[in-house]
């Protein structure tokens, strides 16, 4: 559980011997613009690891898997380099230049909208980690988040949280995905790779993509559009640039 340290004033960490580093600390360089581009919200299914309830420092806590809707306000604070390339609760590895975050029971992962109520300023975040373990802190943000909102120099902000996708909506979007036009461009049991893929489309192509799981398969797509010449031209682009075997995803609503 990254989120979570400690010091002499609490009881070991249960993470106490498992980082190189005693205390946090920030990166030698700011985070790009890039890095603090927010991710595409979308349904995922419930990760494997870090949804079931589990107990930190005599605490109980209970993740709420079936949350559809959510907010909350209080203190955010971030982690960076001590937890960077470590696992997060979920089984994926840290990234303090990714648009994360942990929480101590949203389901893993989700999407949140985190605004500073201090300046406005807000970002999305993927939540997929456990912590932040102080009892005045609601959601310890990624180094890029952190940056994006304006809270680095503090180190904390008063934030307000709103759950945007949870896995709890994904049998719903999967229901709109079929009556939206929608083009699928790849499929892989790779999440990582079709994230990365995503970005891509969205960055050169400035079209919005969305990844759609089931039975274990992971789909790209390209929408949704209501608008059928639209959505022929994304697909001839597509097809154009590295997608030659993109295809609407229903062709009875996009032709």
């Amino acid at each position: 559980m990254a989120g979570c340290s400690s010091s002499p004033s609490q009881p070991v960490s249960p993470n106490e011997g498992r980082y190189q580093q005693q205390q946090d600390s920030k990166p030698a360089r700011l985070p790009t613009l890039l890095e603090m581009t927010d991710p595409a919200p979308k349904a995922e299914p419930l990760s494997r690891g870090g949804n079931r309830p589990y107990q930190v420092f005599g605490q109980h806590y209970t993740p709420l898997a079936d949350l559809t809707v959510f907010n909350e306000t209080g203190i955010a604070s971030w982690y960076g380099s001590k937890f960077h390339g470590h696992l997060t609760s979920n089984g994926e590895t840290y990234n303090m230049f990714a648009m994360t975050a942990a929480h101590k029971t949203l389901p893993l992962p989700s999407y949140v909208k985190v605004t500073n109520l201090d300046n406005g300023q807000s970002a999305i975040v993927r939540v997929n980690d456990r912590g932040p373990f102080h009892r005045d802190r609601i959601i310890d943000l990624s180094y890029s988040a952190a940056s994006k909102i304006g809270m680095l120099q503090r180190g904390t902000a008063r934030v307000q949280l709103e759950l945007i996708k949870s896995p709890a909506m994904l049998a719903q979007d999967l229901v709109n995905t079929r009556q939206q036009c929608y083009i699928q461009i790849f499929a892989s049991t790779d999440n990582d790779k079709l994230n990365q893929l995503s970005a891509e489309v969205v960055q050169k192509l400035a079209m919005p993509t969305q990844i759609q799981a089931t039975d274990g398969i992971f789909r790209l797509l390209v929408g949704p559009s209501t608008d059928k010449r639209q959505a022929r031209n994304w697909l001839a682009k597509l097809k154009a640039d590295k997608y030659p075997g993109a295809y609407f995803f229903d062709s009875t609503v996009c032709s």
